[in-house]
């Protein structure tokens, strides 16, 4: 990735980053910790590496996201408002009466969104069946699906790795938001998974392990990904939950928080 690339991407992450806390900041409350930990990663797939069409949402030939840890579809609505997929002004209706971004990723709901999530492990499960159909029909798309460490503890998650590797689903990439923390604090306390990348190499995964907020890094893990033509991938993404918003950035219990507007200026401007 060259270095205008990089910079053009590092300036829609920050971008999305504002979206995200504006949007939360409307509703008076959000899953700012999880929705900040992946904003670098859906700048770099969404002006970067996704074959998308925002005026054709469901395109049949559309690369697909599924964010199996659908409390952070804030960051995916204000990445999809930026690509141009529907109207930003919407994200000021988020979770309200009437509207088309709900808390939690909603197909039927959000065009650009591939499939519903938020009970933790099952979107994961949904990727790979897509990845499979795929597969079966002999398209080229890509599927990318991102998983929390906390949804790590899910069996479900695992039961998906085992199958996923048996299938021999190359054109599956999933991410670990390796951020350390899930709802109820550090994931080291709570059902602590040891090393991540060693496991999805057991369960027969081809496993890479990057700075999720370095973008350049990503890209080349997901460039190495795409030249695995066996097995499914999997990219740990070491990640900080909050990142970027300084009220939540390094705070235990971010995983969501109430906060108002003069909130979130303070931390845009902040950040700016």
């Amino acid at each position: 990735m060259d270095k205008d690339t990089e910079n053009n991407l590092k300036a829609k992450a920050k971008e999305i980053r504002i979206m995200t806390i504006e949007e939360m900041a409307t509703l008076g409350t959000g899953h700012i910790g999880g929705a900040m930990s992946i904003v670098d990663l859906l700048a770099l797939l969404y002006f970067h590496r996704m074959k998308v069409d925002p005026k054709n949402p469901r395109w049949e030939d559309r690369d697909q996201l599924v964010v199996s840890k659908g409390h952070s579809g804030p960051a995916v609505y204000a990445t999809l408002a930026l690509k141009g997929f529907f109207p930003k002004d919407w994200l000021l209706t988020l979770n309200k009466g009437g509207t088309s971004l709900p808390s939690h990723c909603d197909r039927n709901k959000t065009p650009g969104i591939d499939m519903t999530t938020g009970s933790l492990g099952q979107g994961f499960s949904a990727a790979i069946g897509i990845a499979l159909g795929l597969k079966m029909d002999k398209k080229s798309s890509t599927v990318y699906t991102i998983i929390g460490d906390g949804e790590s503890n899910e069996g479900q998650i695992w039961e998906g790795a085992a199958f996923a590797a048996f299938q021999k689903l190359p054109n599956l990439i999933a991410f670990t938001d390796y951020n350390k923390q899930q709802l109820d604090g550090f994931t080291k306390d709570i059902l602590d998974m040891g090393d991540l990348r060693a496991k999805w190499e057991q369960f027969g995964w081809f496993a890479q392990e990057v700075d999720g907020h370095d973008i350049a890094a990503l890209d080349a893990a997901i460039e190495k990904a795409l030249a695995e033509k066996e097995k499914p991938s999997m990219i740990v993404m070491n990640t900080i939950k909050g990142k970027g918003c300084n009220f939540a950035e390094g705070v235990e219990k971010n995983h969501s928080m109430v906060f108002d507007m003069e909130k979130a200026k303070e931390a845009i401007a902040a950040m700016n």
